[in-house]
């Protein structure tokens, strides 16, 4: 398969830049996902890899071969990539069969050759059984698995996945992640893979890149995006977490409503410390923080609380057994297991 290099990368609509320079080399079989909210570039992004768009600036590589450049720009059909859209794409006037079998045919490859390469990829993609339906009499998770056998079909050199479970329901979605990592196994390509939606990105990727206004905030492993944010953006928009405004001094951090804890960092002044839910303990005797349980929430597998502590609300994951064990305004202490320190 393929690996892609991009190298000084940037895109402008009129004055507006929307991917400040950007760099970057996505590995043979490799499955990255660009995450960040909505307008942040990271569409602008998988669009000028397919050649949909071309850079401002800077010169993308697939394997060894420049694609986009200041002299050179190849154009989508002549990328060799698949692609995945938001909506699908599916024509409604052919069968399942049809559908895959269209870039194919653009390609002029011989019937017998395109029946074999077809029935083959719709026994991947677990659509054997459906080859004469027409997309109208298909769900929406069997209409995406038309439009991931039509991208496979030819064997491309990379992927591109343009949030394509975001018209799914949740159960369907959570379904869907783990067969599109199945087939990029599976079929050892080498996946772009655009979301704003975090748990995607942790359930598939081996490499995120977090986004934000155009800037590339982190590049990393799922485990350390989620474990160092690299910033407090990172921290809000992978996971739930707690900010607690703060003044570090040497040797402790005191927090805004005056309670003090030790700390051994290097860092000075004024600070936001970062911990996430699961990651503070409930007591009842001592601790770091002390405030009272405002509210709880039983949501099966967890308890979902609240403390206030000194005005501030934070978030506290506990198992869904402990559920009732401290009553609504009891005082209560919170220790923290891990927790992330940020200049303000």
């Amino acid at each position: 398969m393929s690996s892609i290099t991009l190298t000084n990368i940037t895109k402008y609509y009129g004055n507006v830049e929307v991917i400040k320079k950007f760099s970057g080399v996505f590995e043979d079989k490799q499955f990255v996902t660009l995450l960040g909210p909505s307008g942040c570039g990271k569409t602008t992004l998988l669009r000028m890899i397919a050649g949909f768009e071309k850079p401002t600036t800077g010169e993308i590589k697939i394997d060894d071969v420049t694609v986009s450049s200041a002299n050179n720009f190849v154009p989508p059909n002549h990328r060799n990539i698949g692609m995945v859209f938001q909506s699908y794409a599916v024509w409604p006037h052919m069968n399942v069969f049809e559908n895959v079998e269209y870039p194919l045919k653009i390609q002029k490859i011989p019937r017998s050759e395109r029946n074999k390469k077809v029935l083959e990829i719709l026994k991947a993609v677990d659509l054997s059984q459906y080859a004469e339906r027409m997309p109208n009499e298909l769900s929406g998770g069997q209409q995406q698995r038309v439009a991931l056998g039509r991208a496979l079909v030819s064997n491309p050199r990379v992927l591109l996945l343009d949030e394509p479970l975001s018209n799914l329901d949740a159960k369907l979605r959570e379904t869907m992640r783990f067969e599109i990592k199945e087939m990029q196994k599976k079929f050892g390509i080498t996946v772009v893979y655009v979301t704003h939606d975090q748990t995607e990105a942790m359930a598939m990727s081996d490499k995120v890149i977090v986004f934000n206004n155009g800037i590339v905030q982190q590049i990393d492993s799922p485990v350390n995006i989620y474990s160092n944010p690299a910033n407090q953006f990172v921290a809000d928009f992978v996971g739930r977490i707690n900010f607690l405004d703060a003044d570090i001094f040497e040797g402790e951090i005191k927090f805004s409503g005056g309670q003090v804890m030790k700390y051994s960092g290097d860092k000075r002044g004024k600070a936001v410390i970062a911990v996430r839910p699961e990651n503070i303990k409930i007591r009842t005797d001592e601790g770091i923080l002390c405030g009272k349980l405002s509210q709880a929430y039983y949501l099966g597998d967890v308890n979902d609380c609240r403390i206030d502590v000194d005005g501030t609300e934070v978030r506290v994951i506990r198992e869904g057994r402990t559920y009732g064990e401290i009553e609504i305004g009891a005082n209560v202490w919170l220790d923290f297991d891990t927790y992330h320190v940020f200049e303000k």
